[in-house]
């Protein structure tokens, strides 16, 4: 930039001089510019200052030249008179017809096209060489500023034909320079150890702390030194400072050595708090509320606090921008300050207009209906907060951001800009797939969390497995009125194999169709009714397992025992669900709740209920919260109610819980978790008149346990789970894979089952996997298994795949621990 200034004044000082010779002026009776390439002449005459007919002097040169140099057009500009022709010739700025990046790591491309954009330097633009300086040295800053000394950042440009030319940034990165020491000096209250562990550098970490950084960076140094001040702050010591701070290098510029000087003071005590200012008659809450008392130790953290809280709670009343200042008086003598609040509310701020951006997709329409604030109201920014939660809620957006934008010219209006970022909610399925449990399956079907972009979701999937082929059509409209009720609807069949599907040998036929309708409590909370209608046709192969010859024996005859059972049933639920998650898929932050409670109308074939709860709780741990720990628990019970044809109902064995599997135990096969099923070999022959066996005595009688689960009525699973960020996949792609270690705890069992029946009775164990050494006390609760192990989860194209590698920790006799799982379209 210097070079080229002193070039402008050289050549205007040199044209100056010629036309100072040449008799001062001279009238334009023509102007021919030479050398245009890109640039038109019309474009080219709109830069000078100068019209045929002026007379031209040497200011009005330098006035010409500063004028064609300013258009950012030109390398070179040269000014000549042949009699009473002004002659211009330049030399065109040569355009950029490619940028590329090579050897950056620390910096991704998308962040330096970026940059050089803000810059003006981009593909078909003309090329500033002076900025590309500027540009070089303003990423070599970067560098220095996390340690990297040794970096060098250097642009190549490449000339091509027609005055083009290809624009190469060549990046030698070099390794970070490692914190070799840090020294305090002048602790004494607290020694080195204890201020360490308040820093985010660290030096002489051990190897196996990978999360330690051992870097330099300048700004993490500058938030160390804040976190030194509010410590020391926070306990009172109002006068702590940190006097000086020494950074020095080894002379290979790859250690660092840290100096810091702190002043720790002393203890001072608050002496009075007072608000002071407009509070709008909330002066009597504010007192009640914060945390600041006379009498107390000093805390900045509570002034801080207070500050924010004052700002906030008028927030909620249109009143966005407060002013909130504390003013301390200190007293040095009698070390005690006095803080004095000062609050101007100033004006309340009303929503003009609320406008999205971002959303190709989905209609303003849907995104309006998430949206508590209202256009014409006053701003509050719990209302904007709790928006944009139920935005990112949405399984179809991966970010959502806000901000307020005032209203020009209006001092009391602003406008809410929405931006968003949508992600593929649906997905068209037409394959085949395969799963280590599931083995062959087809699938065709389609499913739209965003229907046409009108955020109703719709489904029709057809699938076939090993273990079941099915058929289902889904509709729900979550905002069926604009008061957020919602409507929907299913239609169903399947055909179950038991067997295939790791539970004891059945096969069952069901028909379904449903209708549910939910309301909304506030943002949060949600309540939903539903009624389903079902028929089902079982067949009747297993009479001979104790625990489901209590549910047959209500629908067989004595005439025909084997004969396929047929049932009707209208079960009606009501179900409450909470969720405060910060994102629809992969959350990792907020929390999950949803109980829900079934039961069969009394004039249904077969009467029984269930509750199922379930609650996820994210915790996060780093402050991007790729690190974040999940808890989970589920909780699930069933049973029936009432009599049919003398018999006590109980829970149909088709609706018992089961476990295993990647959505309850990983480690564990597929829903081979529980109960096995119980067949009694008696020697009597006499029965009952319906046909029923009476049972000889003890000695007489033995037992045989099948080697697939049963299922039961009570269920309780819980685990949890430690997310990290996905071994080299950049946090990007967070919305779509995740990365996980896990410890999954539970059990399923049996509340009716009597093992006092059975234990005196002879055991025959037979041949096969997962036959067990003995009968186990299937109504034990505190029969649990554990695993632990890695998950991935992966978003793909051809839908969500689940790999998980397991190791149980508590297993029972006869279980059937996987070490290797994978899944092709689980749900999670």
């Amino acid at each position: 930039m210097k070079c080229k200034k002193l070039v402008l004044v050289v050549l205007m000082a040199f044209t100056s001089l010629s036309f100072a010779q040449s008799k001062t002026e001279f009238v334009v009776e023509d102007i021919r510019v030479e050398g245009l390439q890109r640039v038109a002449l019309g474009a080219a005459l709109t830069y000078l200052p100068v019209q045929v007919g002026d007379k031209l002097n040497a200011f009005r040169v330098s006035q010409l030249i500063r004028s064609l140099y300013s258009s950012t057009h030109f390398e070179e500009v040269e000014i000549l008179r042949d009699g009473g022709v002004l002659i211009v010739r330049v030399s065109e700025r040569p355009t950029i017809s490619n940028i590329v990046f090579e050897g950056n790591d620390d910096i991704k491309d998308e962040q330096l096209s970026e940059s050089l954009n803000n810059s003006n330097v981009r593909v078909g633009e003309p090329l500033d060489r002076t900025v590309l300086t500027s540009i070089e040295n303003g990423l070599k800053d970067f560098f220095y500023s996390i340690g990297k000394y040794n970096a060098d950042v250097t642009a190549i440009v490449t000339p091509l034909p027609r005055n083009r030319v290809d624009l190469k940034m060549l990046f030698e990165e070099g390794d970070a320079a490692k914190i070799k020491q840090i020294n305090i000096v002048g602790n004494e209250l607290f020694d080195d150890e204890e201020l360490f562990k308040i820093m985010e550098l660290k030096f002489d970490a051990p190897w196996w702390d990978f999360t330690s950084e051992t870097r330099y960076q300048q700004q993490t140094l500058a938030g160390d030194l804040e976190n030194l001040t509010s410590f020391y702050k926070d306990q009172g010591y109002l006068r702590f400072e940190i006097s000086s701070t020494q950074v020095s290098m080894t002379p290979e510029k790859d250690g660092i050595y840290i100096g810091m000087n702190v002043k720790e003071g002393e203890k001072y005590t608050v002496s009075e708090v007072e608000l002071v200012g407009d509070l709008l008659g909330f002066e009597g809450f504010l007192n009640q509320v914060l945390p600041l008392r006379s009498g107390e130790l000093y805390n900045q953290a509570q002034v801080t606090y207070a500050e924010e809280f004052i700002s906030k709670y008028l927030g909620r009343f249109g009143y966005a921008y407060p002013t909130v200042t504390t003013i301390p008086d200190i007293n040095d003598e009698e070390k005690t300050v006095k803080l004095s609040l000062s609050v101007d509310p100033g004006k309340r701020i009303y929503v003009r207009r609320i406008n999205f951006e971002g959303n190709v997709i989905t209609s303003d329409q849907v995104l309006r209906q998430n949206v508590s604030q209202l256009e014409g109201t006053w701003l509050s920014d719990p209302l904007l907060v709790n928006s944009k939660s139920a935005m990112s809620r949405l399984t179809y957006m991966e970010t959502v951001d806000y901000e307020t934008v005032r209203v020009p010219g209006e001092d009391d209006k602003v406008d809410i800009e929405f931006t968003v970022k949508e992600q593929a909610s649906g997905s068209f399925q037409a394959g085949i797939g395969y799963g280590d449990n599931t083995k062959l399956s087809l699938q065709a079907g389609i499913q739209q969390d965003n229907f046409l972009g009108t955020g109703k979701r719709i489904a029709l999937n057809l699938n076939t497995v090993s273990y079941q082929q099915s058929a289902q059509l889904s509709y729900t409209d979550p905002y069926f009125t604009i008061d957020g009720i919602s409507l929907g609807g299913t239609l169903g069949y399947s055909k179950f194999d038991g067997g295939d599907f790791g539970v004891i040998q059945y096969n069952s036929t069901r028909y379904q169709v449903g209708a549910n309708i939910g309301y909304p409590i506030n943002e949060v909370n949600r309540i939903n009714f539903g009624l389903t209608y079902a028929n089902v046709e079982l067949s009747n192969d297993n009479t001979s397992f104790v625990q489901t010859s209590r549910f047959y024996d209500q629908f067989t005859s004595a005439n025909d025992p084997d004969s396929e059972i047929e049932y009707e049933s209208f079960l009606a639920s009501a179900s409450w669900t909470r969720s405060t998650l910060n994102r629809g898929l992969f959350p990792t932050d907020g929390s999950s709740q949803r109980a829900s409670f079934s039961i069969t109308t009394p004039n249904s074939d077969v009467n029984y209920f269930k509750f199922i709860a379930d609650t996820k709780f994210y915790f996060p741990i780093s402050r991007n919260q790729r690190w974040s720990l999940l808890a989970r628990a589920r909780l699930g019970y069933g049973n029936g109610y009432g009599e049919k044809n003398g018999t006590e109902q109980i829970l149909p064995f088709t609706e018992n819980f089961t476990a295993g599997g990647a959505d309850t135990l990983r480690g564990f096969e597929d829903n081979t978790v529980g109960p096995r099923g119980v067949r009694r070999i008696t020697n009597s022959i006499s029965t009952t008149p319906t046909g029923i066996p009476i049972f000889g005595s003890s000695d007489q009688d033995s037992i045989v346990v099948s080697s697939r689960s049963l299922g039961g009525n009570a269920m309780v699973i819980g685990g949890l789970e430690l997310i990290v960020p996905t071994p080299f996949i950049e946090a990007d792609f967070d919305s779509s894979v995740r990365t996980s270690f896990f410890l999954d705890v539970g059990n399923v069992w049996d509340t009716e089952f009597n093992y006092d029946t059975f234990k005196e009775l002879t055991f025959i164990r037979q041949s096969g996997q997962g036959q067990p050494e003995e009968l186990g006390d299937y109504s034990d609760w505190r029969q649990f298994r554990s695993s632990a192990g890695l998950s991935v989860q992966w978003i793909s194209p051809m839908g969500p795949l689940v790999f998980s590698f397991s190791k149980e920790i508590d297993s029972r006799d006869g279980d059937n621990p996987r070490f290797f799982t994978f899944n092709i379209g689980q749900t999670f």
